[in-house]
This record gives C-alpha cells, structure tokens and sequence, in this order.
C-alpha cells in the first residue's frame, strides 16, 4: 500500500505550488485550494485506507464532464464521483491520473 500511496502521491506533488499542503502523513496527503471569496476548498488527497489507497479529486465532482475522456482502467476504479479507489492487485493508470490531475489544476486556477 505504501508503494500505492507514493505514486499517487508523486502525481500531486508537482502542484504544490499551486496549491496548499494541508497534510502531508505517512498515510495522508492532502492539497488545498482558496476560492475566490477567501474559503478553502479540497483540490486532492491521497489516504491509505485499510485495504485499498483512495484518491480524492475534487474538482471532476464540480465539473463531471472533466471525466469524459478518461479511460476505462481509470473509470473501473471509481467510487462515487470523485474518488478512485486502488487495491493491492491493481495497476494505477500513472499517465491517465496525471493527464487527468493536470486538467483538473487547470479547472481549478479558472475558478
């Protein structure tokens, strides 16, 4: 799971200057957004779960078309809106997740 965690770890850490380190644990990493009236919003978070590693981004549940091109290994991994969920057997789609983080950073710098 660590292994799990680094990866999508290292998909987010190119965008810390552009967001907020909110956490940053062995088993949480979490950047931050300001909106434009001043109140904080998640952009992302990787947490390691008791049998998977989840990878929350948030902004595909504020603007669901950000999805419309993703892959089928990526969308497999889905859960709820915004949230893919990685187990031990499974493949994390490195260059989908960073193809799509970075469309959501760019999203994200709009708002």
């Amino acid at each position: 799971m660590d292994d799990m965690f680094s990866t999508l770890k290292n998909v987010l850490k190119p965008y810390e200057p552009d967001f907020q380190v909110k956490r940053d644990a062995a088993d949480n990493y979490y950047l931050e957004t300001v909106k434009a009236d001043g109140t904080p919003e998640m952009f992302a978070a990787v947490q390691i779960k008791k049998s998977y590693v989840s990878f929350h981004l948030f902004p595909v549940y504020l603007e669901p078309s950000l999805l419309d091109e993703i892959s089928d290994a990526l969308r497999k991994r889905m859960q709820g809106k915004s949230c893919f969920n990685f187990g031990p057997k499974h493949i994390i789609p490195v260059d989908d997740m960073t193809s799509l983080v970075a469309q959501c950073a760019a999203f994200s710098k709009k708002r």
